[in-house]
């Protein structure tokens, strides 16, 4: 899919106030039992279809309201993702400005994970 200029211009300005990690690091960080919250904030039909197991879902169009109920705790760590790393670069920007610090985008997002050929979970 091509992404709009100004949407990727906006997605830049994120990525650069923004920590990122990636599918590798996040992998490996679930399979040492490294604690974080993974939140996939794709829309409700990509989650359906498949996400990372273990990860919880709070949309990009509700997490900002939503998460304050769901992560109490403005400073426990949260993984964001989304199809390849954008959606969820925006998200980590808006929970950081409303107190969350330390939240982590994974760059590559469920279409690096797919690709890397990890475990997936439906439902």
């Amino acid at each position: 899919m091509a992404h709009a200029p100004q949407f990727l211009k906006l997605v830049n300005e994120s990525k650069k106030k923004v920590k990122e990690t990636n599918v590798a690091d996040v992998k490996h960080g679930i399979d040492a039992g490294e604690k974080f919250l993974l939140v996939d904030v794709r829309e409700d039909n990509e989650w359906a279809n498949g996400h990372i197991p273990g990860a919880i879902h709070l949309g990009k169009g509700v997490i900002e309201r939503d998460i304050e109920q769901a992560v109490p705790d403005p400073k426990a760590k949260i993984i964001l993702y989304c199809g390849g790393g954008f959606r969820s670069a925006l998200a980590a920007e808006n929970l950081q400005k409303m107190g969350y610090s330390n939240v982590e985008s994974m760059d590559g997002g469920w279409k690096g994970w797919v690709s890397a050929g990890l475990p997936t979970a439906k439902g």
